[in-house]
């Protein structure tokens, strides 16, 4: 195990650096790009998923490695829909192409609601497999977070995914973040108080 992470302190210094040399260039103000990393601390194992989110305006464009398969690629676009004043909303229906270890086409939908400091946060898609239909999955990940600042939140989270798979359909956990500067820091505790099943996240992103 320690072999594994011995480089990732590294690692997370240059994800962080590269971010904030991107912060300070000048982005056209049209779009919204929104790099992720996120780091699965399993037993006996490690791996990350990135994703790249961009928004002009309706316009939704995203890629994904390692989300619905280890070593699979998934490019989306989307329409973005939103509104709302004390309660707001945005809902993003997608549609997206799978090419690795798994292939396929995919279904998706990308939402967020929030009332004054709550928020529901909620990303799904539907796989059909290129190559089986028994291999066709359901994905979700979802987020009720509550935020006492602008810089600190916590709640509660639920995911099922094909890349770790436990004894549990669906994996619950908590959830703590935090944002500093351009950087937002979260992480993730899955299944506590079941040894064998228990997993971590750390997810950093950012926008600009």
């Amino acid at each position: 195990m320690k072999t594994k992470f011995r480089y990732l302190p590294y690692l997370i210094f240059s994800v962080v650096s590269v971010f904030g040399q991107e912060k300070e260039k000048s982005v056209s103000p049209n779009w919204n790009l929104s790099p992720e990393l996120n780091f699965y601390f399993i037993p006996d194992d490690f791996f990350i998923i990135p994703v790249f989110k961009a928004d002009n305006k309706k316009v939704h464009l995203e890629a994904r490695y390692n989300y619905e398969d280890r070593e699979t690629f998934s490019g989306w676009i989307g329409y973005n829909m939103s509104g709302g004043k004390n309660f707001t909303y945005t809902i993003t229906p997608m549609l997206g192409g799978v090419v690795g270890r798994t292939d396929g086409v995919a279904v998706g939908l990308e939402m967020t609601l929030a009332y004054k400091r709550i928020e529901l946060y909620s990303e799904s898609e539907y796989l059909l497999d290129a190559h089986a239909t028994e291999d066709n999955y359901f994905y979700i990940w979802s987020d009720l977070t509550y935020s006492p600042s602008e810089n600190f939140w916590f709640g509660i989270s639920t995911q099922r995914t094909k890349v770790y798979q436990t004894d549990f359909d669906m994996q619950r956990g908590l959830l703590i973040g935090f944002a500093w500067k351009w950087l937002e820091v979260t992480t993730f505790a899955y299944n506590l108080g079941h040894h064998d099943d228990t997993f971590f996240i750390l997810s950093l992103s950012s926008e600009f």
